[in-house]
């Protein structure tokens, strides 16, 4: 880690650290069915993982009336809630995060998670204290906007040439060159190798422990 590329490492959280997807997924298509619109299928709930919440059920339920959102999002929190506790950190995410904190990396995340959501997620899994900053959705433009990383970068001092976007879906990537910086893709997410090969990256990432490998 003598050598290093980057200073300031931005994780997305749901599909990258968190071994989340197939429960957001199934809480969003559970919340569709629940309200009487049509159940996305697997690749269509996955996709939107990261987005915003509005955005997410703007691309999950087009036909659905806007003053019926608030039904549908009241829904997928249940949903999503009875099964949050249910919720791993991919298997050696801790370690990461700890052996490169201690070797002065500067951590961060970036998320489509409410506040309360992430905040909530953190304290569960004992990790607030390895991060820098953070920052969500609800507290400025979502993904794919570059708000949430020139927030962190601006909040850190560092420079987009010395930071790293680690992320599983096209909306992370996306952000990433609307930011200037360079993005690491995760494929144990929510989008698959195919969608994140297509966009340029410094690197993809099959699991932890290969994101490991391409930081140090």
């Amino acid at each position: 880690m003598s050598e290093r590329t980057f200073d300031l490492l931005i994780f997305d959280w749901d599909g990258t650290l968190a071994d989340s997807t197939s429960i957001i997924a199934e809480a969003l298509q559970r919340a569709c069915s629940d309200i009487g619109c049509c159940v996305p299928d697997d690749v269509a709930a996955r996709y939107v993982i990261g987005l915003g919440l509005a955005d997410a059920l703007k691309h999950i339920a087009p036909e659905l009336p806007t003053t019926d959102y608030p039904k549908l999002s009241a829904r997928y929190r249940d949903h999503y809630l009875a099964r949050e506790a249910e919720i791993p950190l991919f298997e050696g995410a801790r370690e990461l995060l700890v052996d490169f904190r201690q070797a002065g990396y500067r951590l961060a995340v970036a998320t489509g998670k409410s506040r309360v959501g992430l905040d909530r997620a953190l304290a569960t899994h004992g990790v607030t204290p390895l991060f820098d900053a953070t920052r969500c959705a609800d507290e400025g433009h979502p993904k794919p906007h570059p708000d949430m990383l020139l927030y962190l970068m601006g909040a850190l001092g560092v420079t987009p040439s010395r930071t790293v976007m680690i992320g599983d879906t096209t909306h992370d990537l996306l952000m990433a060159a609307n930011a200037g910086v360079q993005a690491i893709a995760m494929t144990h997410g929510a989008h698959g190798l195919d969608a994140l090969a297509a966009r340029e990256t410094f690197a993809v990432a099959s699991s932890i422990a290969e994101l490991r490998r391409r930081l140090a």
